[in-house]
């Protein structure tokens, strides 16, 4: 029998089948016997024995595996360092091997949810043997722990005006709230450079306390309050453009707070809110005189606050933004009156599922009244003719109009002679826009003292059965702005093949080819012959829909972007 200390010939987890000779120790007759201890009932086998030897071998190879590790090599610590800021990790490269903070994570411990604890960088006393670190350069950042060096000499050196200009490069992409108010929290620094009036001159606020339309505590509306006031006094002191977007309550508080500190103000745009009282405008005609851009757009305000402040401050106004409702003919008639002389843009809109949305206008006197109007829109808005008393038939027209759109997703009842009337006087549209428009012909659109046409929108996006008025005569279009055309949109027009192979043609020998760039031609019957007349002279062009064109064949019914994707269509032609 061996000896009770000897190690087993198996390891200690193998599980045992049956009693054996090596498993049984000496000592008395009821520890060798475990079916009986005197009384007839059967025991357990005691494992007093076999603890300490599982436990001495666990041991055994936490050892042997010490003793692997320690000839492993380790990849050197990174060239940079990682810092903790309020919302985001900081990345610092080209730093000293000794001023790196890395510290990897030990195996087996839990995450905590305190922060990381400041500790000192311990410099190793023979610099020639540089610590090495266990994490390798392809662990991700979320893994390591992070510490701070808390001099930061790198942000103390760096320019306030270098930072500043950095700063500002991301406000125009992402805005100035809550961009700004993050950085400020970051350093010293920071919230000096983030506090620059230069960087506070367009802000937007959207509703970021609670849901818009849910009751409030009073607590929270003074918080609302509080945070006005200090971004107004603090902050707001170079503002020129102010956004307020999907706000329910205290609209005419913030109108009135912006109006008081930014005498500077310029812009006004006021989204999706509610509750704009006749005192809101009246607060702007008094504390803003450079105000000059208004957008009410989807907004439920009073319509005679608006009225008193545009005839009593629109003289100063050069754009203005609406919404179509049932009071819009009120403010077209301030308009007509000559209350806005210098409005330089004019926009009406309306949903896109609003459906047909009738709205009357006086042409010859909207003329009369804003003379130096630039850019006219009515956005899914079907414009009427309508009278007034007194007012002459013969106008001028928009002498500096630049831009008329009159695109509806429904079906447009303008005509040819409703277009001339707009337009007459117009020679220097770049701009127009007449989707859904389909009882303008090409023959009116030739008749347009429009000759040096850009950009011209005639897609038909409504599902019916309207009869189009016009199915021919897309080459007299073609032939007269083949020098000056850079986007054309036909979609969905019936014109015939010959027609379209023609106009394409035009479009292709024209001076202007070298810098065509968008073409939607989606539902019509261009061919591949007319097609490629197109594609094979104009170099520039990157923007080709073809989605939905019977006459091409399989594999080529799509849109295609870029210049490249409508090289290998070339070829494919």
């Amino acid at each position: 029998m061996d000896s009770p200390h000897q190690e087993p010939s198996a390891p200690a987890e193998m599980p045992v089948s049956g009693p054996s000779s090596q498993d049984i120790t000496p000592g008395t007759e009821e520890e060798a016997n475990p079916q009986s201890d005197g009384t007839g009932t059967p025991q357990k086998r005691s494992t007093k024995r076999k603890e300490p030897l599982k436990r001495k071998a666990t041991s055994l190879e936490e050892k042997s595996k010490k003793k692997k590790r320690s000839g492993v090599r380790r990849a050197p610590r990174p060239n940079y360092t990682v810092q903790h800021g309020e919302d985001m990790l900081l990345i610092i490269s080209n730093i000293n091997q000794f001023d790196s903070v890395w510290k990897p994570k030990r195996r087996g411990s839990k995450k905590k949810k305190t922060k990381t604890k400041i500790a000192p960088v311990k410099r190793r006393k023979n610099p020639t043997k540089p610590r090495l670190s266990k994490v390798t350069e392809e662990a991700s950042v979320s893994d390591v722990n992070v510490e701070d060096t808390g001099s930061s000499d790198w942000g103390h050196s760096l320019p306030l005006e270098v930072l500043v200009k950095i700063f500002e490069l991301a406000v125009l992409q992402d805005g100035a709230i809550p961009f700004l108010c993050r950085v400020g929290r970051v350093c010293r620094l920071w919230n000096s450079a983030a506090s620059s009036p230069t960087l506070w001159r367009s802000v937007s606020i959207g509703y970021c306390w609670i849901e818009p339309g849910k009751s409030q505590l009073p607590g929270t509306e003074q918080k609302i309050r509080n945070t006005i006031n200090w971004l107004a006094q603090n902050r707001f002191s170079q503002l020129r453009e102010f956004t307020l977007s999907h706000w329910k309550k205290h609209v005419d508080y913030v109108v009135q707070v912006v109006a008081e500190s930014c005498s500077n103000l310029q812009s006004l745009k006021l989204s999706y809110c509610m509750g704009v009282t006749k005192e809101a405008f009246q607060n702007l005609g008094t504390a803003c005189p450079s105000l000059e851009s208004i957008n009410v757009q989807h907004t439920e305000f009073r319509d005679d606050g608006l009225i008193s402040f545009l005839e009593t401050n629109g003289n100063k106004l050069k754009r203005l933004f609406l919404t179509r409702n049932p009071k819009s003919e009120k403010l077209l008639n301030v308009l007509s009156r000559g209350c806005c002389p210098e409005l330089r843009l004019l926009e009406i809109n309306t949903k896109l599922d609003s459906g047909y949305c009738p709205l009357a206008i006086c042409i010859q006197a909207l003329q009369v009244g804003c003379p130096k109007l630039q850019v006219f829109r009515l956005m899914n808005v079907s414009p009427i003719p309508k009278m007034i008393r007194n007012m002459p038939s013969a106008t001028p027209g928009f002498p500096l109009l630049e831009e008329l759109c009159i695109a509806s997703s429904a079906h447009s009842l303008l005509t040819d002679h409703d277009l001339l009337n707009v337009l007459h006087g117009s020679p220097q549209l770049r701009v127009l826009d007449l989707r859904g428009c389909s009882r303008v012909t090409a023959m009116g659109l030739s008749n347009l003292p429009c000759e040096d046409l850009e950009c011209f929108y005639w897609g038909l996006y409504f599902n019916s059965n309207v009869m189009v008025a016009s199915n021919k005569g897309i080459h007299m279009l073609a032939q007269k702005w083949s020098s000056t055309l850079r986007e054309l949109d036909l979609t969905n027009q019936p014109f015939t093949e010959e027609d379209m192979e023609i106009a394409m043609g035009h479009l292709a020998h024209g001076p202007g080819a070298d810098a065509f760039r968008s073409l939607n031609v989606s539902g019509t019957k261009i061919t591949s012959s007319a097609l490629r007349l197109l594609v094979a002279q104009a170099t520039a062009l990157s923007y080709l829909n073809l989605s939905s064109c019977r006459y091409l064949p399989r594999g080529l019914k799509r849109v295609y972007r870029g210049q490249e994707d409508i090289q290998q269509l070339l070829d494919k032609l």
